[in-house]
């Protein structure tokens, strides 16, 4: 694949499970779901390294024949010329080139190929860390391997698309609603604790990868006591200010010294990554045991869809698993044990 220009482009996969032990973030794509069904749409392993690419451009000349999807945030895709859908196995023959430009329904596509590409990895991961100033950011003139070939494939019914399937997705609106659980400080903040239900949060424009900055009335804490340096999962959302939240992401350090007030769930996370600045959020308070549920059946239609998918592509002649099958993925995460 040779990178004809690249706006905000890297090569990631769904995360450094193993890296807070180490004292490292889990980083990986920041739209868990989209990652997975790009890889599953190609054959791939669900933590094959794809492209994350978030509102702007890529464009690429594919090297071997190939199949591609794009998946995530709204995205105008061509292939040499002709436009293509999303969340749909595209085939591309040798030399062709593919423009993905995100539009501005959500913020982060993702564009996976069979077999995966090749990159340089850190704890099995090649998620990007700029902590650390570890990962593959792509630029114009960069050559990225494919690690598998496609034989060109078609549909007379549906052009350029292989096959259609109904594809689990991220809903994406300006105005969001995203549960949460509580978080262990939430008594700290007495009967203030409320608002954060009560009030809607704006995306500001100082968020990224480690974290999103919600300004809005955020409860205020009672306590004065100082809140000592310790672990924080991915999603709390923390009290730094009376006019600030913070909503950790994958990108979040392992420790923080702030109170934190709720963590968002799972699913609610994939939602967040596609929020752009100026989008407004709210927060719905949810049990541990709801959240659990939920997942489980966003897990069960994920399954549902990779089984369909992978028989769709075995009777179009497509290995399922793909040339670049990553055989021994971090068992730590239990999403990837049900895909092995």
């Amino acid at each position: 694949m040779r990178i004809l220009s690249a706006g905000f482009a890297a090569v990631t996969d769904l995360g450094r499970f193993s890296g807070p032990s180490y004292g490292l973030s889990v980083n990986g794509a920041l739209d868990q779901l989209s990652a997975r069904t790009a890889n599953i749409l190609v054959g791939n392993h669900d933590n094959a390294p794809l492209i994350e690419l978030t509102a702007s451009e890529l464009v690429f000349v594919c090297s071997n024949d190939q199949l591609i999807a794009v998946t995530g945030a709204a995205a105008d895709v061509t292939v040499d010329g002709v436009s293509m859908p999303t969340h749909s196995p595209l085939s591309v023959r040798a030399g062709w080139t593919v423009a993905v430009r995100v539009l501005d329904s959500g913020l982060r596509s993702y564009v996976a190929v069979h077999g995966g590409l090749e990159a340089e990895m850190l704890l099995g991961s090649c998620a990007p860390d700029s902590m650390i100033g570890f990962g593959m950011r792509l630029g114009a003139g960069d050559e990225v391997a494919e690690l598998g070939v496609c034989r060109p494939l078609s549909n007379p019914f549906l052009g350029g698309a292989v096959f259609t399937l109904d594809v689990p997705r991220t809903p994406y609106d300006r105005s969001s609603v995203v549960p949460v659980t509580d978080g262990p400080d939430l008594d700290e903040f007495g009967a203030s604790a409320t608002l954060l239900y009560r009030e809607q949060y704006a995306v500001e424009a100082r968020s990224n990868h480690v974290g999103l900055r919600l300004s809005g009335r955020p409860p205020h804490r009672e306590s004065s006591a100082e809140v000592l340096s310790r672990g924080v999962p991915v999603g709390a959302i923390e009290v730094p200010s009376t006019t600030d939240l913070l909503l950790l992401h994958r990108g979040r350090g392992v420790t923080a010294g702030y109170p934190v007030l709720a963590v968002v769930t799972g699913a609610g996370l994939d939602t967040v990554a596609q929020l752009r600045p100026g989008d407004v959020v709210r927060f719905r308070r949810t049990t541990l045991e709801r959240a659990g549920r939920a997942h489980l059946e966003r897990h069960l239609a994920v399954q549902r869809f990779r089984e369909r998918c992978w028989n769709a592509l075995a009777e179009n002649g497509v290995d399922r698993l793909g040339v670049g099958d990553r055989s021994h993925p971090d068992r730590s995460h239990p999403d990837l044990i049900s895909a092995v």
